[in-house]
């Protein structure tokens, strides 16, 4: 897979999920948090898992959840390195039933493509809202723009090293409500 048809995700699942546009992002928090502070607690203890590196670990999170709503392979294990495979793991716990084991006896089994189809709708318009956060804080502020920008907004709030996730779960699935359920995982 070449650079452009990768980067090419980030449109195409815009077109089938849709995006939170600025400004929109309160409602959208319960799934933000988990997510973005997932993501800076791996650059603390990694900072070469940098905003660039985040940018590819969304893409490459895209892919992942592409795969399991169409059954469809991508090859791109090029673009996957140490740095970038953390924050892509650290994206998944937040909400992925097939990262996360916890979520997974939550939600039980979800196989059914429409149900998984509706259950990732919310992770991905968060996941495109914080690419296109980094597009602009690497524009301002440089390479660790985006986490800086994090740093400052929410960096008090992000202790230790446990993983965060919110789902949707339940009966509140089917109808694509956000449930608010919440959980720590130690980092394993």
């Amino acid at each position: 897979m070449q650079r452009y048809q990768f980067e090419k995700i980030y449109s195409q699942m815009e077109k089938e999920f849709g995006k939170i546009k600025k400004g929109e992002e309160e409602g959208h928090e319960m799934m933000l948090f988990p997510m973005e502070g997932n993501a800076l607690k791996i650059h603390r203890a990694n900072p070469k898992s940098n905003s660039r590196r985040l940018r590819e670990a969304i893409a490459l999170v895209l892919f992942d959840i592409k795969n399991r709503c169409t059954g469809e392979n991508y090859d791109v294990e090029n673009f996957r390195d140490e740095d970038t495979a953390k924050l892509e793991q650290a994206l998944l716990m937040a909400f992925d039933p097939f990262t996360n084991e916890d979520i997974r006896k939550i939600l039980g089994d979800q196989t059914d493509p429409e149900k998984l189809h509706e259950y990732y709708k919310e992770p991905v318009m968060c996941l495109l809202r914080i690419k296109e956060s980094i597009d602009i804080w690497e524009k301002q502020a440089g390479s660790n723009g985006y986490f800086e920008f994090i740093e400052n907004l929410m960096g008090s709030q992000i202790t230790g090293d446990e993983m965060q996730f919110s789902i949707l779960a339940g009966k509140d699935m089917k109808k694509g409500l956000m449930k608010k359920v919440w959980g720590k995982l130690k980092r394993r």
